[in-house]
Formats: C-alpha cells, structure tokens, sequence
C-alpha cells in the first residue's frame, strides 16, 4: 500500500518559517520524481517545486528565492523549507511523487498570518 504522509504545516507569522516533510512508503522512493503542490481557499492546485530522482531541484515563481525542496532518500522523505512566508502562501500543502504510477498525499495546512 503506498502511503505519503505530509507534516510540519502550522500558523506562523509573516516572515517566518516552516519546514514541510513528506514521508513515502510503498513505492521505490528513490526512482520516483517528488513534487511540492499547494491549494489555497477558492484557487486550484497549483506546483510550488519539484525534484528530480537524481536530485536536480525546480521551482516555480511563487517559490524561488524564498522555498528549498530536498529528498533524503535513505528516509525515503522530501523537505521543502519555506523562508520569509507570506500571507499569500497559507494554502495546503500536497506532495506527489510520480513515475510510473501517480501518487498524492492528504495535505497538510499552512497558515501564515499575524
């Protein structure tokens, strides 16, 4: 059974931090391409960053410059650190890895606001 379980959403003030992990099982972690989403309140779900198998890092313009996505393939876990958050980044937060098969997790809540 795969399973992706996001953590490390919360509340945090304008300008703050969070470091959001996705935790992968069921699948070959390391060959599968990991993806950072988000979906705010009346908005579709948009992509925030994605990294490749081999590591190689891409973000959108919404995240470069303030966001870092990493994986750990011995936890079979991928980070994305969030620096100098927004009002306009409180969203849920989804990853998804892909390869063969398409997989997403439940999402975890992002709130940043004062």
């Amino acid at each position: 059974q795969v399973q992706l379980v996001e953590s490390g959403g919360g509340l945090v003030q304008p300008g703050g931090s969070l470091r959001l992990s996705c935790a992968a099982s069921g699948i070959n972690f390391s060959f599968y391409v990991m993806n950072w989403y988000r979906q705010a309140p009346g908005k579709q779900r948009e992509l925030v960053a994605t990294i490749s198998s081999g590591g190689t890092p891409t973000y959108t313009d919404s995240a470069k410059g303030r966001f870092t996505i990493s994986r750990e393939n011995a936890k079979n876990t991928v980070y994305l650190q969030m620096n100098t958050l927004k009002p306009e980044d409180t969203a849920v937060y989804y990853c998804k890895a892909n390869w063969r098969n398409e997989y997403w997790g439940q999402g975890t809540q992002v709130t940043v606001s004062s």
